[in-house]
Parts: structure tokens; C-alpha cells; sequence
């Protein structure tokens, strides 16, 4: 006798998304809106309606796969379907498949290429990067008469944060993106009626969240978490609050008020030969380095001034920036840049480099050709912290901390840093973190305290938009 798979019964919410038909469908904005069950619950539907359909499930990582969807569906199509732990797939007699893989790296993605599927579901999308969507999004097509859909369910925040909030939420399409193919079901945690029977107390974990994450998870508010971890950081001046001091945002670009990029000036003249310089630097084996030079102004504000920024191992960069090339290219800015020439730099650095167990340690290296360096304070949490608090802007708008607008490794890659998924708190070091950390370890010389002791970074309390 052919076994009989039993659905429960979908909230509303659940059901608009098991119905919904456009190529392109999000479902979610929340915690806890019953979004792992739609996948499964779909994704079994669309196996046994389709004789032969390839269905794939994305999670970040493997044991998220395991625990939200593999471990549950091979319970609940015993009988039905078979899985294969080889392959990573759940087999059905009619030639069905539903394929599991995860990207957690880019480097994850070379398992789909020529890979063909039907349905692709991308759970909790927003941890995956945009290229990381696109391109496993892109692995939908086949000569037949399955449907063709992505879904997507998601939370606000994350490194996929913005592109999921320009396709569903603020529907800006751009060319080659039709907006009838995109459909977007919003689903908070008191949607999610079998949550709410058995885990009452769910929404009181989410209300006692910092404000940023309640308004995010339990709210659903797209607008006010974008899982950036350097989310003060403003590349140019906020215009309502140039608008509020009844100045023009060129003026307040000018006198660097409420930005962190300003356009650089002489620092080798005048009143500023008298500031202290420090370089930061931060090493890497097969990844890129970061030597920054910065001046400290007599109220102790960092000015980031110029950077030095490449990676050891990459042919394609045309330089292979050996530690012996990095500290002869140091060397020679220091000796001939009209800023730097002839002054006394203070080096903070990486206490890795110290490290002689490869033999000559970088640190050395450096001091063959004249570089001194003295080891920086690798705390993470309170180096962050740090971080933060310089990029605090005081009541008229001013900062502690600037970044001349050539510094272009800067300004690239710290907007795009996220959390750790595991240690809220902390940075994620899967982004491009090399730049943060030397800048960490030179804040971590100049410790200051904060402008708002006790006021958290959010909406309420944040002055660009209050």
C-alpha cells in the first residue's frame, strides 16, 4: 500500500506563498514566521506533483541544511522518497529529486556549475551575498514544462540584506527585471500559529532583543538593520541633518560634519607638521595585506591619510607583494611622500607578525628595511568597540575619526563588513577584514570613551536620523 503524506494545515500567510506562481517569490521579513516548514512543504508538493523535477535547497552551511530540512524531510518521506547521503539528494520513484547544497564562500559555488534545476529555494537568502544568489539563481533552466521558480525566505539583515530589500520590498527593478515576475509575503512570528501554541514565549526572546534586532525580527522592519557592522559609517553627509543645521551638504562635506570621507589636505605644512603619525599594518599569507599611514591632530582625531593595500599570492595584480616588496615600497613612500618625509611615524601592527615559525618573522623583514612596528592590541570586541565609538558623531556633527576620500580600499571595504553569525558582537572574518584590523589596532593604541555612555546605536538614538 503507497504511503499517505499528510500536510498540516498552512496559516494564511503560509498558504498565499504555497500558491503563489511568479518566478520570483520572498516570503518572510521575521522571525519565526514559519518560513523553513513553506520550503519543505513546497518543495515536497512540487516532487510529487512533477514526475522528474529537479528541485535544489540552499542553506549557508551544511548543518543548517541537516537540522532545517534533510534530517526532518527524511523522516517525513519515509517510504516516499529515498535519500542519497552521497549525493546530498532525496530520490522519488517518479524521478524526482530535491538536492541540498550549501554556500557558505564563493568557492562553494563551483559544485553547481552546468547544473540544471526547475525550483531553486534559497533559505534565509540574506546571508548569502548577491553574486552568491545570482549566480546559483542562474543554474535555473531546462528544456521542459516544469514550473520555473526561485523562492526566497528571508530576514532582514545580512550581507544579502540590500538586494533582497530592492527586489521585494522596494520593488526598484533594473534592466532585464520585470516587477510582475516578483511577489513578496510578509510573515511576523504571530503568523506562524504552531509557533505561537507551542513556544508562547517565543515573542518575549524576540521583544527582549536590542532595538535594532527586535524592530528587524520581530517587526520585520527592512529598514533599519542592514547587517552592517560599521553601519555609522557615512561615505558622504546625511542630508537631513544638513538641512536641520541650515548648511549645504558640500559645506558640511567641507567642514566634516556628519561624513567620515573628506577630501584630503596638506598635512605636511602649517600647524599640521606638529600632529603624530602612526602607520597601521596588518599581514596576510595569500590574502591581502594593509599598511595605512594616519595623523593624530592635537584633539587626538585620526585623519586616515593614505593606504597601501594588495595581496601576497595574486599573479593577476601584476605585483606579487612579498614582505620583502611591501616594507621596500613602505620604505621608499615614507622616504620620499612631502607628508611623511623626514618625520617620526610610529608603527602599530598585528602581533602575528612576530611569529618566527616560518622562519624570518615579517616583523623582521620590516626591520631590514627600516620599518619599526610595536605589537597592537589584538582584542577584538573592545578594538571594535573602539572603532565604533571614533565614528560616533558629537551633537554638532564632528567625528574622531577621518578617512581622506583617496583611501579607496577604506572606503570599499568597510561599509561591507557583517556580523559573525555565531558571535553577534564580533566581525565577520569572511568579509574583506584586512583594512578593519589595522585600523582596530591603531584605535586600540588611541583608546577614547564613548561620546553616549550609554545610549545603544539605533534608530531613536542615531543623530544622522533623528
Amino acid at each position: 500500500m503507497a504511503k499517505t503524506l499528510a500536510i498540516q494545515m498552512p496559516s494564511p500567510r503560509q498558504k498565499t506563498f504555497l500558491t503563489a506562481t511568479t518566478r520570483h517569490i520572498g516570503f518572510g521579513g521575521a522571525r519565526g514566521g514559519g518560513k523553513s516548514w513553506a520550503v519543505r512543504t513546497k518543495a515536497k508538493l512540487l516532487a510529487l506533483r512533477y514526475p522528474g523535477i529537479r528541485i535544489l535547497i540552499v542553506r549557508r552551511t551544511y548543518p543548517e541544511l541537516i537540522n532545517n530540512h534533510i534530517r526532518i524531510l527524511c523522516q517525513e518521506l519515509s517510504g516516499i522518497g529515498e535519500y542519497h547521503d552521497r549525493d546530498k539528494l532525496i530520490a522519488f520513484p517518479g524521478g524526482s529529486i530535491i538536492q541540498f547544497s550549501y554556500c557558505d564562500r564563493d568557492t562553494d559555488l563551483d559544485r553547481l556549475q552546468g547544473v540544471e534545476y526547475d525550483v531553486i529555494f534559497l533559505d534565509e537568502a540574506t546571508q548569502l551575498s548577491e553574486y552568491q544568489m545570482k549566480t546559483i539563481t542562474a543554474c535555473l533552466r531546462g528544456v521542459n514544462d516544469f514550473p520555473k521558480r526561485i523562492y526566497y525566505t528571508c530576514n532582514p539583515g545580512g550581507q544579502g540584506h540590500q538586494y533582497i530589500k530592492r527586489i521585494f520590498i522596494d520593488r526598484k527593478y533594473r534592466d532585464g527585471e520585470d516587477p510582475r515576475d516578483y511577489t513578496f509575503i510578509q510573515s511576523l512570528v504571530t503568523d506562524n500559529h504552531a509557533l505561537m501554541k507551542t513556544q508562547p514565549d517565543y515573542v518575549k526572546q524576540l521583544e527582549a532583543l536590542p532595538y535594532k534586532l527586535r524592530q528587524a525580527w520581530l517587526h520585520g522592519r527592512w529598514d533599519i538593520f542592514e547587517g552592517q557592522f560599521f553601519e555609522e559609517f557615512r561615505e558622504s553627509p546625511d542630508l537631513a541633518m544638513c538641512e536641520k543645521a541650515g548648511i549645504t551638504p558640500e559645506l558640511a562635506k567641507k567642514q566634516g560634519r556628519w561624513t567620515h570621507v573628506i577630501e584630503p589636505f596638506d598635512i605636511g605644512s602649517g600647524a599640521c607638521r606638529g600632529w603624530t603619525l602612526y602607520r597601521s599594518y596588518d599581514f596576510g599569507y595569500a590574502k591581502p595585506f594593509s599598511c595605512a599611514w594616519w595623523a593624530v591632530d592635537h584633539d587626538g582625531t585620526l585623519y586616515r591619510i593614505m593606504e597601501l593595500y594588495g595581496c601576497t599570492e595574486n599573479p593577476n595584480e601584476g605585483v606579487k607583494w612579498t614582505p620583502d616588496r611591501q616594507f621596500q615600497e613602505i620604505a621608499r613612500i615614507e622616504r620620499e611622500h612631502p607628508w611623511l618625509r623626514g618625520r617620526q611615524i610610529l608603527g602599530v601592527a598585528d602581533p602575528a607578525i612576530w611569529d618566527v615559525s616560518r622562519g624570518e618573522s615579517i616583523a623582521d623583514t620590516a626591520i631590514r628595511y627600516g620599518v619599526y612596528f610595536t605589537p597592537g592590541d589584538h582584542a577584538r570586541v573592545s578594538g571594535w568597540m573602539q572603532c565604533h565609538y571614533r565614528l560616533q558623531f558629537d551633537e554638532n556633527g564632528y567625528a574622531r575619526c577621518y578617512v581622506f576620500d583617496n583611501c579607496k580600499g577604506f572606503i570599499r571595504t568597510v561599509p561591507t563588513l557583517r556580523y559573525d553569525t555565531n558571535r553577534p558582537e564580533d566581525l565577520d572574518t569572511a568579509g574583506e577584514d584586512h583594512i578593519a584590523d589595522e585600523w582596530r589596532y591603531l584605535c586600540m593604541s588611541r583608546p577614547v570613551q564613548p561620546i553616549r555612555e550609554a545610549a545603544p546605536r539605533g534608530l531613536l538614538n542615531d543623530p544622522l536620523r533623528s
